[in-house]
């Protein structure tokens, strides 16, 4: 992996550490400059959109990077730290907002940087309305996932482990598998400890686009003009083989499961 990294490296990150703000702004850029991972960004934001109308009053966490404004002008964004453009500093471990106060809460590429997952969907719990969702994009375990994460990717990613993460800096403590851990190795626990929240889909998807695209760090593989060759020829393989990441959709219900309504 260092051998990749140093000849693949995209120049102007070589020398920031992923927690130094400036690395946010960074990575915004770059987003915008690489055609190929601008539009795998454009296609999950649209994604997302369409889970989130009718429009209402959605939380974005980690926004520091993303564009996700652009597609649902009404959100309201949110980063670790102070980072221009962003409406508010928030931790997922403790939000700032009342009692069914949000719609729903929205991430990309967020949820296995969280150190304390169980907090945060404490915290979910009590500010997004009955009705209301949780969509997040994250990366999924997989045959091939696994394969590329654990040796081409610099973040950890141990299917192994618990739901915490260790607390080092505000981005770089991670578990990439921490969504599968969640929401597959322990879907029953997950709903025994959160029965407000229902798992209502995991769309698996993008077996190659990340990789190929040199995400935030690396230099792209390809150019932009041949995603849709690309993604088309994604979309015939077996996702639950080749997929890298997973929209997954959470929803609170009026009366958590299992719960006995009074008459």
């Amino acid at each position: 992996m260092g051998l990749l990294h140093r000849l693949l490296a995209y120049p102007s990150t070589r020398r920031l550490d992923v927690d130094d703000p400036r690395t946010t702004l960074l990575r915004r850029e770059i987003i915008q400059k690489k055609a190929f991972l601008n539009r795998i960004y454009r296609e999950w934001y649209a994604k997302l959109t369409v889970h989130m109308r009718p429009a209402g009053r959605f939380l974005e966490l980690g926004s520091g990077a993303g564009f996700f404004r652009r597609y649902s002008p009404e959100l309201i964004t949110s980063e670790l730290f102070p980072t221009p453009g962003v409406d508010q500093v928030v931790d997922a471990q403790r939000l700032p907002f009342l009692n069914d106060e949000l719609d729903g809460i929205v991430m990309t590429d967020v949820l296995h940087h969280i150190p304390d997952v169980a907090r945060f969907f404490t915290e979910a719990t009590r500010c997004v309305k009955a009705g209301g969702q949780v969509l997040m994009i994250e990366p999924w375990n997989t045959p091939w996932s696994r394969w590329v994460y654990q040796r081409l990717h610099s973040e950890p990613f141990e299917p192994e482990e618990g739901w915490t993460i260790p607390r080092t800096g505000p981005l770089s403590g991670a578990n990439g598998a921490l969504p599968w851990i969640l929401f597959e190795r322990d879907r029953e626990l997950f709903q025994r400890k959160f029965p407000d929240w229902r798992i209502e889909s995991i769309e698996l998807m993008m077996p190659f686009s990340y990789l190929l695209s040199g995400g935030v760090s690396l230099r792209a593989l390809i150019p932009g003009w041949i995603y849709r060759p690309v993604r088309w020829i994604e979309g015939k393989l077996n996702q639950q083989r080749w997929a890298m990441f997973a929209l997954v959709r959470l929803r609170k219900q009026a009366v958590p499961a299992g719960s006995i309504q009074a008459v």
